[in-house]
């Protein structure tokens, strides 16, 4: 036996569950995902998203809506007479002529560990927040933003200099076995549901161009996590002044570190900077139109005396 699935994701994160679903011996009919959009070199091709290659490599007929405020996109929805539906990181907000539009039900992979971190940037936003452990759990979905009742939790522990984008890379795959496992449990009538805490609500906002600045005056600790946070994109960044004019330099990895001075100061000859508090080292570095860097190898072309400001 196996379960008749419509699968609903955009981004590499997405892929892993699709072809877990695949390989378990699932029927997914139908792969709903993001339109193509301009991209390429000079952003004049269209590029298929992630998901929408993966299931033209599988044989997997793609829709890919805009949204589906027309009542022929929902009633094709429906008429592919699914048992459910697994959603994991689409990007549209489902209607509930969707979320009903099954025999199931709608069934989510979502980065965190409800209710702390409902919303678009979980995985970010745990890090940036000192969070030491986050997870992936299944969720059965209702009209709330991430509010439905939970039926397979995971959790995942967050080391002290994990970036999110290796956060990202170690959830999509722990997420893709939860449902798996989630899917064998919910054919076999053994899905147990469990309602959300009415305690603990954080939401995880999208990530702002606006907070990418790093803010040096900040606690170390804080500094270190907006850091690690928001790397490797959209990347937090500081700028300096280089060969005589300013520059923006994104930071892709730190550590926390000693000493002490001026709020933005270097203060080492190994890129340790002076926060409001304590100090981190800067790891890696990226130059606009530069490739990622050590710090080492990156001081060796833009060296940054002890004393110069950020």
């Amino acid at each position: 036996m196996s379960l008749r699935i419509i699968f609903m994701g955009t981004p590499e994160f997405s892929v892993p569950t699709l072809r877990g679903l695949v390989d378990a011996g699932h029927k997914v009919i139908a792969c709903y995902t993001q339109p193509p959009r301009p991209g390429g070199r000079r952003g004049l091709d269209l590029q298929k998203a992630p998901v929408h290659q993966a299931a033209e490599l599988l044989g997997i007929p793609v829709r890919t809506p805009l949204n589906f405020k027309a009542e022929e996109d929902r009633q094709a929805f429906a008429d592919l007479d699914a048992d459910v539906a697994v959603v994991v990181a689409y990007g549209l907000l489902l209607p509930e002529a969707v979320l009903n539009g099954t025999r199931l039900g709608c069934y989510n992979g979502h980065a965190s560990l409800l209710p702390r971190w409902r919303g678009a940037a979980p995985i970010q936003r745990a890090i940036m927040a000192g969070d030491a452990k986050t997870g992936m759990m299944v969720m059965k979905m209702d009209k709330g933003l991430d509010t439905g009742p939970v039926a397979l939790t995971r959790e995942v522990e967050i080391g002290a200099t994990m970036t999110a984008g290796e956060l990202h890379d170690r959830l999509m795959h722990v997420g893709a076995k939860a449902m798996v496992e989630a899917m064998a449990l919910l054919e076999a009538g053994a899905l147990p549901l469990t309602p959300q805490p009415q305690d603990g609500v954080l939401y995880a906002a999208k990530i702002d161009k606006g907070e990418t600045r790093i803010d040096f005056c900040r606690p170390a600790d804080a500094v270190h996590n907006h850091i690690r946070g928001l790397a490797p994109f959209p990347g937090a960044w500081f700028e300096t002044d280089i060969n005589g004019k300013p520059e923006r330099v994104k930071v892709l990895g730190s550590e926390l570190s000693e000493g002490s001075g001026p709020a933005g100061t270097v203060i080492g000859d190994d890129l340790t900077i002076a926060c409001g508090s304590g100090a981190v080292r800067l790891t890696r570095l990226q130059k606009a139109g530069g490739k990622p860097l050590a710090a080492a190898d990156f001081l060796r072309g833009t060296p940054l005396a002890i004393g110069t400001r950020l």
